[in-house]
C-alpha cells in the first residue's frame, strides 16, 4: 500500500484514460480509428524524446506524453490520418516552448483541442456523448476524484462543476426551461473529462488553494457566456485556453509553494537545460539554475 502512495499521479491518469479510451472504442464506439491512435502516440513520444534530447535532459519521461496521447485519443476525431499526429507534435512541443514563470502555459490536451476545433481542417471534437452512460459517468467521476486528490488539486475539478452548475440553474430558472438541461450536462463526457483531467492539471493551475477556487469560478463563467450570450460551441476549452496566461498572475499575486510530479528528478533537469539554453544566448543570465521548472 505504502508503494502504491509513492506512485507518480500520472500512472493512475494513464490507467484511467486509458480504460476510458479501450471501454469506447470497445463498447461505445468512439469513432476513432486504431491507427489515429497508434500514430498520436508515436508522434507524441518522439516529440518528447525530441525535446528531451535538445535540452539534455536525461532523466525525464514520457508519463506527461502518455496522458496527453490519452485525452486527444479521446476528445478528437479526425477523417485523415494526418491530424492526431500534428496535433500530438504541436501539443508536446508547447510544454518546452510556451513558457511562462519556468512553468508551460497552456495544457498539452487543452491546446490540441482548440487546435483541433479551429485550426486543423477536417478536425473536430467529440461531442462527449459517451457520457450518457450513466455507470461509466460514475466511473468517471469516482477515478477522476481519485486522481485530483493524489494532485492535490480535487479542490479545482469540483469548485468548477459546482460554479458551471450552480450558474447554469440560475441560467434554466430564470428563463424557466426544463430542469432536465442540467442532468443533461452531467451526462456530457467532455464536461466530465475537462474536470478532472484539464482544467485539474497541477502544473497550469493557480498554486494557491484561493486563487485555485477563483479561477474556477472565472473559467465556469466564461464558459457559459461563450456557449449562451456568444452561442458558441466548445465554451470548455476556449475559456481554459484564454484565461491560462491569467495562472502566472495568479501565482506572483498569491504565491505558493510550487506543485513538482517527481521532485529532484524530471523538473529540476528541465530548469537546468533551460536556464543553460538561456545563459548561452544571453551571457547575463548565466548563472547556476537553482529554481525549478515545471514539465
Amino acid at each position: 500500500m505504502e508503494r502504491l502512495n509513492q506512485l507518480d499521479p500520472r500512472v493512475f491518469q494513464i490507467i484511467f484514460l486509458g480504460s476510458f479510451l479501450t471501454i469506447g472504442v470497445l463498447l461505445r464506439d468512439f469513432s476513432v480509428r486504431v491507427e489515429q491512435v497508434a500514430l498520436t502516440f508515436a508522434s507524441a513520444l518522439a516529440t518528447q524524446a525530441f525535446w528531451l534530447h535538445r535540452l539534455n535532459i536525461r532523466q525525464a519521461g514520457f508519463l506527461s506524453a502518455l496522458v496527453t496521447s490519452f485525452g486527444l485519443s479521446i476528445l478528437i476525431r479526425a477523417d485523415s490520418l494526418w491530424a492526431h499526429p500534428l496535433i500530438a507534435l504541436l501539443a508536446i512541443s508547447s510544454k518546452f516552448v510556451l513558457r511562462l514563470d519556468n512553468r508551460h502555459i497552456y495544457n498539452p490536451a487543452n491546446l490540441g483541442a482548440l487546435l483541433a476545433a479551429f485550426v486543423i481542417p477536417g478536425a473536430w471534437l467529440s461531442p462527449g456523448q459517451w457520457g450518457q452512460n450513466v455507470v461509466l459517468a460514475a466511473w468517471f467521476i469516482a477515478l477522476g476524484t481519485i486522481v485530483t486528490q493524489r494532485s492535490r488539486r480535487i479542490d479545482i475539478g469540483w469548485c468548477f462543476l459546482a460554479f458551471y452548475l450552480g450558474l447554469l440553474s440560475i441560467r434554466v430558472f430564470v428563463l424557466g426551461q426544463n430542469p432536465m438541461v442540467i442532468a443533461h450536462q452531467l451526462q456530457n463526457g467532455a464536461l466530465l473529462l475537462f474536470a478532472f483531467f484539464m482544467i485539474s492539471d497541477p502544473i497550469t493551475t493557480p498554486l494557491n488553494a484561493k486563487a485555485r477556487i477563483g479561477y474556477a469560478f472565472v473559467v465556469a463563467l466564461t464558459t457559459l457566456i461563450w456557449q449562451f450570450v456568444f452561442f458558441k460551441p466548445n465554451g470548455l476549452i476556449v475559456s481554459l485556453f484564454m484565461l491560462s496566461p491569467m495562472v502566472a498572475w495568479l501565482n506572483r499575486l498569491m504565491p505558493a509553494a510550487s506543485y513538482q510530479w517527481r521532485p529532484g528528478t524530471a523538473v529540476a533537469t528541465l530548469a537546468t537545460a533551460v536556464t543553460r539554453a538561456a545563459g548561452a544566448t544571453d551571457p547575463s543570465r548565466r548563472t547556476s539554475a537553482t529554481g525549478r521548472i515545471a514539465a
